[in-house]
């Protein structure tokens, strides 16, 4: 067989998402950052592998690594280089200060900033309500432990350890480490 099946490219793609994304971060540059987002030249070249996966000749693992991250170069420099053309830069690309440029909404942003939200509210959701309120008084009120303590008719000692595992909770969640659904203890 010399072209893989389908659903042997999607695990390939899959497998190597997380170093793809790496590599088009580190490879676009902040010229390149201040303009596009790495995720969608990420999602262009996952869409492109995906769609001519028949041209892939199967050379192992190796060889479609090779072949994912040369299509990650080339859409990187391609990009780079629609930026830099001349009737771009002759004044019809405003832009922001640099300080700014990062700040830019685009859809891709918005629906980033979404999944994040909505990640860290599932996560939030995971905990006890006694964690809630701790985590919530703690870090989003700036209460002190005393202060918590007073208010949950705990020691502050009590609220330390309340606190502690509100966070590490919220932590392992968010990192996929710990199952939502499950019970959280105080």
């Amino acid at each position: 067989m010399d072209t893989p099946e389908r659903t042997e490219v999607d695990e390939l793609v899959a497998r190597y998402l997380p170093s793809l994304r790496a590599f088009v971060r580190l490879r676009m540059g902040a010229e390149l950052r201040a303009k596009e987002e790495s995720s969608d030249i990420v999602q262009s070249v996952a869409r492109e592998v995906l769609h001519h996966a028949e041209r892939f000749q199967h050379g192992g693992e190796s060889g479609f690594r090779e072949w994912l991250f040369t299509t990650a170069h080339r859409k990187v420099v391609n990009h780079l280089q629609h930026w830099r053309a001349d009737k771009r830069r002759s004044g019809l690309d405003v832009g922001l200060p640099e300080e700014l440029a990062g700040l830019t909404p685009t859809p891709s942003r918005h629906a980033s900033a979404r999944e994040e939200l909505a990640a860290v509210e599932g996560a939030f959701d995971a905990l006890s309500p006694e964690q809630r309120d701790v985590v919530s008084w703690s870090r989003l009120l700036g209460l002190s432990h005393a202060e918590i303590a007073q208010r949950v008719g705990k020691t502050e000692v009590a609220v330390r350890k309340i606190l502690s595992r509100g966070l590490a909770r919220l932590a392992a969640v968010l990192a996929g480490e710990a199952d939502p659904r499950a019970d959280a203890r105080a």
